[in-house]
């Protein structure tokens, strides 16, 4: 599995030194939490920050978009540098029109579902999507205990995926750390984002290829 940690969880007072560290520790990715305060109960940052960050690593933005219509600022956001863009079924009715723009930008398009979401509300899009982002927490907060029963989901989503031979990945976002990544593994996930999971472990280096290598 490929490992993004999420910057929500770094030392924001050593924002750079953060990044740079866990560039050299071998993630994969650097997952970007955007929230507004509206769709989830959290204000984190916005394009202004993104650009911020592109411009001191070298790893691509896997930026989370935890608004709503964000239809209206998937340009600022990929002006400023998201390689990786996701956003929420539950937060727009204008789903097709999102994915569209996004792949017209050449960024990976992604759609992120919450954990009470049905596989089956989004299944008509999967054949469009680059990658496809399941929480195992509700969005929000970051440190919330990881869901266990959403792996069923997530299998379910891997078995659609291989029966239709499709390209897209499966991401998986919430709670992760060592002791619940091999579930993850086993239930079929490409890529697991972790907060706590590395920015709160003595060794970066160690934590990315724990989790990274766990196997059931």
């Amino acid at each position: 599995m490929k490992v993004a940690p999420s910057i929500i969880a770094a030392n924001f007072a050593a924002f750079q030194n953060e990044i740079k560290g866990i560039e050299k520790a071998g993630a994969d990715l650097l997952h970007l939490d955007v929230m507004d305060g509206v769709f989830v109960p959290n204000l984190t940052f916005g394009p202004m920050v993104v650009d911020a960050i592109n411009t001191v690593t070298e790893l691509e933005l896997d930026t989370h978009l935890m608004i709503i219509n964000p239809e209206k600022y998937l340009k600022q956001f990929i002006d400023a540098g998201a390689d990786w863009i996701s956003f929420h079924c539950e937060a727009t009715k204008q789903t097709d029109t999102c994915l569209e723009y996004i792949k017209g930008r050449n960024r990976k398009a992604g759609l992120a579902i919450n954990p009470t979401t049905p596989f089956a509300r989004i299944i008509q899009y999967v054949e469009q999507l680059d990658y496809l982002l399941i929480m195992t927490v509700n969005p929000g907060f970051y440190g919330q205990k990881f869901m266990s029963d959403v792996l069923t989901k997530v299998k379910e989503a891997k078995d659609y995926i291989n029966k239709h031979e499709l390209s897209c990945l499966l991401e998986v976002d919430g709670g992760i750390n060592y002791a619940n990544a091999c579930l993850i593994n086993q239930a079929g996930a490409d890529i697991i984002v972790a907060g706590a999971g590395v920015f709160k472990q003595e060794n970066y280096s160690e934590a990315i290829e724990r989790l990274r290598c766990s196997k059931v």
